[in-house]
This record gives structure tokens, C-alpha cells and sequence, in this order.
């Protein structure tokens, strides 16, 4: 059976989970918000189809720790915490909840074993234990151009995926769009595993485009997104509020020094 769970909220959505004593989820530690006393929290280095499968596969101890080394290293090059914190009642059922990196909307992603799917490393926000996780790399230069890093995170198996989004998430389907959508970097949340994630120029190499890399706050280069499949979009762009919590920690530390100076 599958998790319950409940979406609250509207401009900063949050999901609470029901957990019967035979389920569990999986999150990055800074997704938690609150939990029921008889929820327990276990911290681990290995994932869904990290060491554990590596131990059932007859590898061992030693190659299901070389695979949670490999899962470890993998989660660090994509700037994520290195372990998960697993979520796990006792005692009857128990409550959990999340909340996404950015103000927005959650979305429920039902995983049957027949797709999987990607999502950008701050759009996850937990999934029952029973769904696989692993880093896609995307190629250094693919990622560069992107302006997103080169790593992907990819789920697949079967159970429930949730995912967040800043503002509002916009769900389109690519066969409605001919196989092919153009996005600012910033925009792309999560999409199925059929869709091939890709980067092409803004135009050629004329004043034009100058003026787009230079104003048009884009750059070159757009993300493409080819194939079949729901692909998820959010309109409040990672870069936007990063720069401005970076902007509000300069105008902190530089009211701070001030003072200091004055002393």
C-alpha cells in the first residue's frame, strides 16, 4: 500500500506523510519539518539500490561498503548532504512532514516500476523507502552550458516520489509540443526518464545573441528537453533566490561590520 499523504498550503505548500508500521520514507535533512513522537529518525549513507541491493546481489559486506563509498562520493559532487535521513514509525501509524527548498507547490509522483524519473538536486523532497535513487551525471561541459551543474538525481522502482518546486509547478507534456520544449535552466524541476535532457545556443554567433547573453539575463545557452513524457517546470527560477539570499546576507554582514566600527 502505498503512503498516505496531504499537501497544505498555497504559495509555500508542505506535504505530512502517514506511515504505517510496514513503510517508511527517505529525505535529505534539510526537507524535515516535524514528526510524531513515535517516528523514529535513522541517518544513513546508503540509499534505495545503494549498498543494501549490493549486499542482496551477494556482494558482501566489503562490496556494499565500496558501494555506499561510490553512492557517498556520488552525492557530494552533486553538492547534496552526504547521508539520508530515514523516516520510520513504531508502535502504531505515524506523521512526518516536509517542505520543498524554495517557497511553492509540492506534486505526488506515483512510481509503477515502468518509469522512472529525473529531477534537479533541490526539487527532491522525500520518497517511500521502497523508490531507488542514484545520481545521473550529465557530462562537465553539458552542465557548464546548462549553468545547473552536471548531475542529476534519478528514482525509479516503484512507490511515491515527492517533489517541490519554487512558485508555481506547470506540468506540459512534450508530445503536445511536437517532442521538444526550450527552458531557461533555472525553470526545469523534474521530468520522466524518457525525455533526454540536452543544452543548445540561443541563435548563432552574431550581435544578436551578444545581447541576449549580456541583458537578456539568459546567456547562450537553453536546456532542451526532447522525447516523450510530463515534464514539470517552476516558475520561481533557482538562481533568482539565491541571489537574493546572498544579496540580504551581504546587507547583513555589511550593517553588522558597520556597527563593529563604530565600537
Amino acid at each position: 500500500m502505498a503512503v498516505k499523504y496531504k499537501v497544505t498550503g498555497e504559495f509555500a505548500q508542505s506535504v505530512t506523510c502517514q506511515l504505517d508500521p510496514d513503510q517508511s520514507v527517505f529525505a535529505n535533512a534539510d526537507k524535515f519539518r516535524w514528526k510524531t513522537t513515535n517516528v523514529s529518525i535513522e541517518t544513513r549513507l546508503s540509499s534505495p539500490g545503494g549498498a543494501q541491493q549490493a549486499e542482496k546481489k551477494g556482494a558482501g559486506l566489503f562490496g556494499a561498503a565500496l558501494a555506499t563509498t561510490a553512492e557517498v562520493g556520488k552525492r557530494a559532487l552533486a553538492g547534496q548532504s552526504l547521508a539520508f535521513q530515514w523516516f520510520r514509525p513504531s508502535g502504531g501509524s505515524g506523521l512526518v512532514a516536509f517542505a520543498g527548498e524554495l517557497p511553492g507547490q509540492v506534486r505526488a509522483l506515483e512510481l509503477d516500476g515502468t518509469l522512472g524519473w529525473f529531477a534537479e538536486r533541490g526539487a527532491f523532497v522525500c520518497a517511500e523507502g521502497t523508490v531507488g535513487f542514484d545520481i545521473a551525471f550529465t557530462g562537465l561541459g553539458l552542465g557548464r552550458k546548462a549553468g545547473q551543474g552536471f548531475v542529476l538525481q534519478h528514482f525509479t522502482g516503484s512507490g511515491t516520489l515527492l517533489v517541490a518546486g519554487g512558485g508555481s509547478l506547470i506540468e506540459l507534456d512534450l508530445a503536445s509540443y511536437g517532442g521538444k520544449l526550450q527552458v531557461h535552466a533555472g525553470a526545469v524541476a523534474a521530468f520522466a526518464d524518457t525525455v533526454t535532457f540536452g543544452v543548445e545556443r540561443v541563435g548563432g554567433l552574431n550581435a544578436q545573441t551578444a545581447m541576449t547573453a549580456m541583458f537578456g539575463g539568459q546567456g547562450l545557452y537553453l536546456v532542451t528537453l526532447t522525447g516523450s513524457g510530463p515534464v514539470l517546470l517552476q516558475t520561481t527560477l533557482h538562481h533568482t533566490m539565491v541571489a537574493e539570499q546572498e544579496r540580504e546576507d551581504d546587507e547583513r554582514h555589511g550593517l553588522a561590520g558597520g556597527f563593529l566600527d563604530r565600537l
